[in-house]
């Protein structure tokens, strides 16, 4: 490796606006401001709710359903 040419790397406090913070090494001179941590990241706590926005999934269902006739076609406006 050549000499004098890698970043110097400092212990840095990475601080969640949550309020969890914990050190970590960085070329950064100054702390790490985040906005999400897993802490508070609702994947990693487990409090990650599957909302059903305007019926995507009840629809999803019924366009790929196994077997039977398929999905009834929605009804176009015609003009007179």
């Amino acid at each position: 490796m050549k000499a004098a040419i890698h970043p110097k790397y400092k212990d840095t406090r990475v601080v969640c606006a949550c309020g969890h913070n914990f050190m970590t090494r960085s070329t950064n001179d100054s702390d790490i401001h985040i906005e999400i941590c897993s802490n508070c990241h609702p994947f990693f706590t487990g409090k990650q709710k599957l909302m059903d926005t305007a019926g995507r999934i009840e629809r999803f269902n019924r366009k790929y359903r196994k077997g039977g006739a398929p999905a009834e076609p929605v009804a176009a406006e015609t003009k007179s």
